[in-house]
């Protein structure tokens, strides 16, 4: 019993305390505080032959390249006699305006600032005594190549897609984005990863409210580690309580900045090969990014398609229920022939077999998701036509609701926001229910709590539906006639063309 005897839990300062490391700049210090790294290491260096001055030069394998430390640090500390007889202020002194090679060198003098340098990359070269080091940064920059987005399919577009490292996705944001007024800032997020967040926006076009509103979330982030989008959406989300979602994400640098000229601001984190723009409203992720690519005709009528199918995926299997078991007067009557000889045998309600279908629908789909791709897409096929063939024929399901559930979850994979879709799969079970207990008058109910839902919803201080009033969502004009920025995004410049 006694090994699982609760340990008492003493609560950690709060808020985190700075510095995060109190002590001298030691190499006794050093090594404490990187205790049992095997990848700490260190090596004493004579600095220009003279052996009667010499320096600790520490860093930690892997996160620095090796022939870098060689080449810029090593070789010009050897090679430079006259840096031994300067002694060690002279020699501080030559170092700090250049006498070695690489391009970003920083004085540290506090323990807590040298260890953040090593794991940043860089290598220290300690002087005798301690209490101050010259931060060299020598990092590997070790990242995936820039490829194409997997996500978002660039029909006209370009090919680039964010990657996993920060810096790599600000340079892609200002390779498509030269502007001089394009602002980064940078916090850090989280006691354990210390995950560099940057907010990004156009000086004199994005609303500097929402820039100060964004700034202040990040700051009151407190935990242990930012590793994942889904951590940082939802702590600058406005509501929790709903599965819309309030920030859009995009795997594309173009769609990103595209964000950034309409007056939004974008949020871009380490480790994660995505960018967050906000606010996000529902027209947003009804819009695809090759849009603005197509004729302007036929991007209305795609934009007018997508809004029909996302209804279609919301109220047809509810409207089948509803009809079926409440309204069967509204059916042709040849169709309702059909529906009643092909139920005849069927044990189970409309309403049963219709949750049953998408219940399956969505077990099918999460399974093609998770498994390896070359075995998803045949386990996803396999089992809508083996599965759904098996359930006609042995009289567990009618053939009608199947072509219903088919036909809606067809109809939500039309949606450019994977986000959304989420939430409209979710709210189409309850819609459903509802249909299926008060038929239509249900039905209606359930639409008028989703519009209300909607309605009540903000990011960042713009409502949700605000896109609508002006009908950008659904209708895009010719590019020449588009001459004014969104005005629900505050814009302190609302024309983008003459």
């Amino acid at each position: 019993m006694g090994f699982f005897r609760k340990k008492a839990v003493i609560d950690p300062p709060h808020p985190r305390q700075e510095p995060r490391l109190a002590g001298p700049l030691t190499m006794e210090e050093l090594g404490r505080v990187f205790e049992n790294c095997v990848d700490y290491d260190h090596r004493s260096v004579a600095v220009g032959g003279n052996e009667t001055l010499r320096m600790e030069l520490v860093f930690l394998a892997g996160m620095v390249r090796m022939e870098r430390v060689s080449d810029y640090v090593l070789r010009p500390l050897a090679q430079d006699t006259a840096l031994g007889s300067l002694g060690e202020d002279g020699a501080w002194e030559r170092m700090v305006s250049g006498a070695l090679y690489s391009l970003s060198v920083s004085e540290v003098t506090t323990l807590d600032k040298a260890v953040g340098g090593l794991i940043d990359g860089n290598c220290l070269l300690l002087f005798p005594g301690g209490g101050r080091a010259l931060s060299f940064n020598v990092g590997t920059e070790e990242k995936r190549g820039i490829g194409t987005p997997e996500d978002e399919v660039a029909v006209k577009g370009p090919k680039d897609s964010f990657v996993e490292n920060l810096r790599t996705n600000t340079s892609l944001v200002r390779r498509h984005l030269k502007a001089p007024e394009l602002r980064v800032k940078e916090q850090v997020v989280g006691r354990q990863s210390l995950t560099p967040v940057d907010i990004l926006w156009l000086e004199g076009i994005a609303d500097p409210n929402t820039v100060a509103e964004l700034e202040k979330r990040l700051r009151d982030i407190d935990i242990d580690a930012l590793l994942a989008t889904g951590n940082l959406e939802e702590y600058i989300a406005d509501d929790l309580d709903t599965p819309f979602p309030l920030t859009q994400s995009t795997q594309r640098p173009d769609r990103f900045c595209y964000g950034l000229c309409q007056g939004r601001v974008g949020v871009l984190m380490e480790g994660i090969p995505l960018g967050c723009l906000v606010p996000g409203v529902l027209g947003d992720f009804l819009r695809a990014p090759e849009d603005r690519s197509e004729n302007w005709m036929v991007a209305t009528v795609l934009t007018l398609l997508r809004w029909a199918c996302l209804l279609g995926t919301l109220f047809l299997p509810g409207f089948y229920v509803a009809m079926v078991n409440f309204h069967p007067e509204m059916i042709p009557a040849r169709l309702a022939l059909s529906i009643m000889a092909a139920r005849r045998d069927v044990p189970f309600s409309a309403l049963f077999e219709t949750l049953l279908l998408l219940l399956a629908f969505e077990v099918l789909q999460e399974a093609g998701l998770r498994l390896p791709q070359s075995i998803g897409q045949t386990v996803s096929i396999l089992g809508g036509l083996v599965v759904g063939s098996a359930a006609v024929e042995a009289k567990l399901i009618s053939p009608a609701v199947l072509v219903v559930v088919a036909v809606a979850g067809i109809a939500g994979y039309t949606m450019p926001s994977q986000d959304l879709a989420g939430a409209l799969r979710l709210w189409r079970f309850f819609l459903a229910l509802l249909a299926g207990w008060a038929g239509l008058f249900g039905l209606a109910a359930g639409a008028a709590l989703l519009v209300g839902h909607l309605a009540g919803l903000e990011s960042f201080g713009t409502a949700y539906l605000a896109s609508l009033a002006d009908g950008e969502p659904i209708l895009r004009q010719p590019l020449p006639a588009d001459k004014f920025r969104p005005a629900h995004l505050n814009s302190e410049n609302r024309r983008k063309q003459r």
